[in-house]
């Protein structure tokens, strides 16, 4: 943010990216780009079991191939655990089981039993074939839905299967609001289990030498890392160095060490060279983490005009075997937040997390996105019901920016947004109209075509403690150069360019000489990394208190160099000069800082020497706010059971936007995320707990082929935090596959389609328009 009085010259424009030029030629540094002295390689071996006692592991055979250095087990490596938790969930926070490796039980497939250490990944990978296991089978809950009333239990000292649950007020407390309704709708929708699916996939590198652990992480928070490592293995926290330097797309499934990036820290203490491992897609696809895996009845209740009475969500999640962190805590918001954007006077909600012999439950860009996909599907399921058009019952109902603030009937509060606002942006860029009469013709061509939307309100920047404060360090080097240093955590949301263009601006500075240091925990202060769409609004306030200091220091030693007011100074693209002075006027930053640094007694009594600062922002509010409005239009071949998506808007209001090319591409991102949710992704299970889609021929993303043009409008209504700015990080994902549902449900409107399961793969939507015909002709 500039200083008062001042336009800003870089926030707000579409400055191009500043790590794109390493990213496209090929200069970026990977995990698996690390490469140290005598490094050695990593290579699980994992349960064939969804659920089985280990009686037995053989490691003999393994330990004679050459090149393997050592085969480690439970026996060797689980005992070596200091202390484990996260700082999202803090000491005290319950939390749920998680062995470094399978010790008595194997509780999914893929459940990492053993450890080998080799030469490199092939004869590790080799060595892993010849470790003998002895498995004894035991009945796993592969189904969630059943495990609460299940004799089965997937870990012993957890009976039940409850991993935790919460609600509101009593669901009894509304029924005489349902019974005295005059409508009153009801649906269960079941999401199905898929996965954040970044491009890279997991993969560490750590090398203990000298007493201290140095480790390379694809992660997003790389103060996080170093902190659970140092608890994990007992150490000062000054000797464990984290360096995050590229990282390929994390969406949430990066944010925390998972099991088998203890077994490597826990090995690297034991083992004399450093460790590298990297996940192959099939290992990912096995257990990396699954997410989306939920159903709830929502129900609502109207009035004779489709005014909104009451509002309830019983939720229930599939939490896998070892979710990473404790879902209750994300989950939490599912219930909160399912009234959405729409006056509800009356709610509550219930929601219930349980095991399965699955792979565990991980974040997953808007942890919480069921709220929306069960209340917007549920919206169009009553207007039909009421005979009215979905826009039109939405459109009764929907807050205004002029309704806030307001609580909702959770206990939410709400302020700062436009649900109503980007909503009929949303409808008129598409012509809504238009568009219905264009389905008419279709459909009396036997053709069927819908459209769907979606309107939500996102959480951003949450003021969870570990979330809650940012730091940032600055430093005007003696060349006149600026550098920044911030905790980091990018992974494809360009935090670089982002950091660059607040500098630039709080300071005056040239974007040109700015430059930023991010992902090394020896340098970098103290921050929570990305998540929880928090890292725009915390870097700009982190920024802007530190740039503050130092801006005033410049002007300082400026002033009294040019012999003028501190107050009639003002620094421009890297200038400090008295104001309407001559863009070249005044002093550079090189030359104050060759004052501050060179020459310390011309400096300004009271002035320190040097130009390098620190300081911490930490946001004083529970929530800043987003929101958006999705709207898809689709074509269903009943035949076939293609969908395909004619056209997608999406209308959203994250305040002033820092850089608009930013944030498109990550409403981009988040979109083609949640089509694919929608469509196509689908982490399936036989009924003996054996995944069925371990590659990409049997994962189906989509592609370019399948996603139409988005076209993106802005509506913009700055929060009360810095700079006026939100969090959009995670919205694309949460209103699209919501819209899409809704879209290919009102397509086949005409045919009684009910929607309730996901993915709508082309044999599914066959399978619901046979069924509806059949119904259709039972019933005549």
């Amino acid at each position: 943010m500039p200083p008062d009085g001042q336009k800003p010259a870089y926030v707000g424009t579409r400055v191009p990216r500043t790590e794109d030029l390493r990213l496209l030629t090929g200069g970026s540094t990977f995990v698996d780009d690390i490469v140290r002295p005598g490094m050695l390689h990593v290579c699980f071996v994992r349960s064939p079991m969804a659920r089985a006692r280990i009686l037995g592991v053989d490691t003999s055979e393994a330990l004679r191939l050459d090149g393997v250095r050592a085969v480690f087990t439970a026996a060797d490596l689980n005992s070596g655990v200091h202390e484990q938790w996260y700082s999202l969930n803090g000491r005290d926070d319950p939390d749920t089981p998680r062995p470094p490796l399978a010790r008595d039980e194997a509780r999914f497939v893929g459940d990492p039993v053993a450890m080998v250490v080799a030469s490199d990944r092939y004869v590790a990978e080799d060595a892993a074939e010849l470790v003998v296991v002895d498995y004894e089978p035991l009945p796993p809950i592969v189904d969630y839905t059943t495990s609460l009333d299940s004799a089965e239990s997937v870990h012993a000292d957890r009976p039940g299967n409850l991993v935790g649950q919460l609600a509101g007020r009593p669901m009894a407390d509304l029924e005489p609001v349902f019974a005295n309704a005059p409508h009153v709708v009801g649906e269960t929708v079941y999401q199905q289990s898929h996965g954040p699916v970044p491009m890279e996939t997991r993969g560490i590198v750590a090398e203990w030498a000298g007493g201290e652990l140095t480790v390379w992480a694809a992660t997003q928070s790389p103060h996080e890392v170093r902190a659970f490592s140092a608890r994990l293995l007992g150490l000062p926290e000054h000797r464990v160095r984290v360096l995050a330097r590229d990282t390929g797309g994390g969406f949430g499934q990066k944010v925390l060490p998972q099991r088998e990036d203890m077994c490597v820290l826990l090995a690297a203490v034991k083992v004399p060279a450093a460790l590298k491992w990297i996940e192959d897609r099939q290992e990912h696809l096995l257990a990396a983490g699954q997410a989306r895996h939920e159903h709830g009845e929502a129900r609502m209740a109207f009035d004779d005009d489709g005014l909104i009475l009451a509002a309830t969500l019983d939720h229930v999640q599939d939490a896998g075997a070892y979710p990473t962190p404790s879902p209750v805590q994300s989950g939490i918001a599912v219930g909160m937040l399912f009234p959405g954007p729409y006056r509800v006077p009356e709610g509550t909600f219930s929601s219930r997390f349980v095991f399965s012999n699955t792979s565990g439950r991980v974040a997953y860009r808007g942890p919480w996105q069921y709220e929306s996909m069960a209340r917007e599907t549920l919206l169009d399921t009553a207007a039909r019901q009421l005979g009215l058009d979905p826009v039109e019952l939405r459109r009764r109902n929907l807050l205004g920016r002029d309704e806030l603030p307001t609580v909702n009937c959770n206990g939410m509060p709400y302020d700062h947004v436009s649900p109503r606002e980007t909503f009929e942006q949303a409808v008129e860029m598409l012509d809504y109209e238009a568009f219905r009469r264009r389905q008419a013709r279709a459909r009396e061509e036997g053709r069927y075509l819908g459209v769907g939307t979606c309107t939500y309100v996102e959480p951003t920047t949450g003021a969870v403690p570990f979330h809650s404060t940012e730091g940032a360090t600055i430093r005007i080097e003696p060349s006149g150069e600026v550098n920044v240093y911030v905790a980091g955590g990018s992974c494809g949301n360009s935090l670089e360019t982002t950091v660059v263009q607040l500098t630039a601006d709080a300071l005056g500075a040239d974007a040109e000489q700015v430059n930023t240091v991010q992902g090394d925990t020896a340098v970098t202060p103290f921050g929570g990394g990305t998540g929880g769409s928090r890292s725009g609004s915390m870097t700009a306030g982190a920024i802007a208190r530190t740039a503050g200091g130092l801006r005033e220091r410049v002007h300082a030693i400026a002033a009294h160099r040019l012999g003028v007011p501190v107050e009639e100074i003002e620094t421009v693209r890297g200038r400090a000069r008295r104001r309407g002075s001559p863009d070249d006027a005044g002093l550079t930053f090189a030359e104050i800082a060759d004052i501050a640094y060179f020459q310390p007694q011309a400096l300004p009594p009271g002035v320190p020497a040097g130009l390098e600062a620190s300081d911490r922002y930490h946001t004083p509010h529970l929530m800043i706010w987003a929101n958006a409005t999705h709207v898809c239009t689709c074509e269903v071949d009943v035949v076939t059971g293609a969908v395909k998506l004619l056209r997608y808007i999406v209308s959203e209001d994250c305040g002033p936007m820092i850089n608009p090319n930013v944030v498109e591409g990550q409403i981009f991102g988040g979109t083609v995320q949640g089509i694919g949710g929608a469509l196509y992704e689908h982490l399936a299970y036989d009924e003996d707990g054996n995944p069925l889609a371990t590659t990409f021929m049997d994962y189906l993303l989509p592609t370019a082929t399948e996603v139409p043009v988005i076209e993106v409008g802005h509506v913009e209504t700055p929060s009360a935090g810095p700079g006026g700015f939100k969090g959009v990080g995670e919205g694309g994902a949460i209103g699209s596959a919501p819209a899409v549902v809704n879209a290919v449900a009102d397509a086949l409107a005409p045919l009684g389609v009910r929607i309730t399961r996901l993915p709508l793969s082309p044999a599914a939507v066959v399978g619901l328009v046979e069924e509806a015909r059949a119904g259709q002709a039972v019933s005549r």
